[in-house]
């Protein structure tokens, strides 16, 4: 392109007669992109991807209502199903579906590897579907055929294997169990033998019944003591009033009680009494020594000393009671300190009995909880209900997912077209020479008077 001697503004025609001066060029470019792109996708191994689809359940379906599963699953975080993802790209996995399917002959990659698990783990890509507990397991390979087999039997090998993690852990937790059952059924036949040698060794044969047995003797015991108690009282008052008739005569007002009680000191009391009377009578009418004065004193002294008699016969007969109430008091006293006694050994013998019970009833509990577990595992075991399901096996795949054929040669084509016309341009910016007389006039801005050819001399 010559140097120009103004400045003129640049149009779209400018950019269309550069293309159209340089068509060849860019034609050739163009040709050059487009051929070798389709060459070269042309010539790449087609690469075909199986997929399998799994569903990674919530929970395994419950076909028994009731029993618990061993090792229940939280599916709900999502860092569980961030470890499935990784279970299903693991070792022990990739390692069962090389063995299966005999990878290692089949694939040279796999049978020249150091760490076959490791080369296959790099064609196995999981994609979990947003939104939902679907996950694709992909795998890519030039035999579509293995492709197919190789994401069927990683989605088949992740399900066996996630089930057989499951049954394992049941089988460690029936072990587990089965020795605490049998740990708990002996401490449940030593806590019952020793109840049973407390029972015998304290003589408790009914808790309620001897402590009804002794509730019902401390309320007699304390009845009859009382009892006791207020007729030694009664007696002690007797004896008393009796002491004080002895000694104040038969004018003493204890006569009166007394008398009262014994029939013989009333009739004396009386007799008394009529011959005082008489005496009072007689005294009025007779002096001191008339015979008959004499008389009824006599009789009065003889009445005296009958009753002093009595209350002194009396007295021995009360003190006597006395005796045998105070003995009875005494007796009953110490009887019932034996019950109280009694009652707070038994009361000592029921706190260790409850203590001994409790642990009896406590293993007893344990024991049958455990039983049941055991048996609800046993359930469970041998059940092979799984929270992973196939839910797709791949298929062959008909067409390869690499190279994609139609989207290289479009892009080749425009990529082609991008390269054609910047090349057009660009040899365009850099050539500085003037090969029309139109150029000549735009560029030097001088009108064209005539045109020399240029003709090349005879040798």
């Amino acid at each position: 392109m010559a140097l120009p001697t103004r400045t003129d503004e640049i149009h779209l025609r400018d950019y269309l007669q550069v293309l159209q001066k340089r068509r060849w060029l860019a034609l050739a470019t163009f040709a050059t992109v487009v051929l070798g792109v389709t060459v070269w996708t042309l010539v790449q191994t087609p690469i075909y991807e199986g997929a399998a689809k799994v569903l990674i359940d919530r929970e395994p379906p419950r076909v028994l209502s009731g029993v618990q599963d061993v090792s229940p699953l939280e599916a709900t975080s999502q860092d569980y199903y961030q470890t499935q993802y990784e279970i299903i790209k693991s070792r022990p996995v990739l390692e069962r579906v090389i063995e299966s399917l005999g990878l290692a002959r089949r694939m040279p990659a796999i049978e020249k590897s150091d760490d076959p698990s490791k080369t296959l783990g790099r064609i196995v890509q999981v994609e979990p579907k947003r939104n939902t507990r679907l996950v694709d397991i992909k795998v890519r390979d030039a035999d579509p055929t293995l492709a197919a087999e190789v994401a069927n039997g990683v989605a088949k090998a992740y399900t066996r294997f996630n089930l057989e993690s499951k049954l394992h852990s049941t089988r460690d937790a029936m072990l587990w169990l089965s020795e605490q059952m049998n740990e708990l059924k002996a401490r449940v036949q030593d806590s019952e033998v020793a109840l049973q040698k407390y029972r015998e060794k304290s003589g408790i044969v009914g808790i309620e019944q001897q402590r009804n047995i002794t509730a019902t003797k401390m309320i007699e015991m304390n009845k009859a003591f009382l009892d006791a108690q207020a007729a030694r009282l009664s007696i002690e008052a007797r004896v008393k009033e009796l002491n004080a008739l002895a000694r104040g005569g038969q004018s003493s007002p204890s006569l009166v009680l007394v008398g009262a009680e014994n029939p013989m000191l009333q009739k004396l009391r009386a007799d008394s009494a009529d011959l005082e009377k008489r005496l009072s009578e007689a005294l009025r009418t007779y002096k001191d020594k008339h015979p008959e004065v004499v008389k009824i004193r006599s009789a009065l002294e003889q009445v005296n000393e009958r009753m002093r008699l009595e209350v002194t016969a009396a007295l021995k007969g009360v003190e006597s009671e006395y005796k045998v109430a105070k003995s009875r008091e005494d007796s009953l006293a110490v009887r019932m300190d034996q019950v109280k006694r009694e009652a707070l050994d038994l009361n000592e013998k029921e706190i260790q009995y409850g203590a001994l019970a409790r642990e009896t009833q406590s293993n007893q509990q344990l024991y049958e909880v455990v039983l049941k577990r055991v048996k609800e595992t046993g359930l469970s075991g041998g059940l092979e209900t799984n929270n992973i399901r196939i839910v797709e096996e791949s298929l062959v795949p008909k067409t390869p997912v690499r190279p994609r054929v139609m989207l290289n040669i479009a892009l080749g084509l425009v990529v082609g077209l991008m390269l054609g016309a910047g090349m057009a341009f660009f040899v365009e910016y850099f050539d500085n020479s003037i090969k029309t007389p139109d150029e000549a006039e735009r560029y030097l801005g001088i009108p064209t008077l005539g045109v020399i050819p240029l003709f090349e001399g005879r040798k």
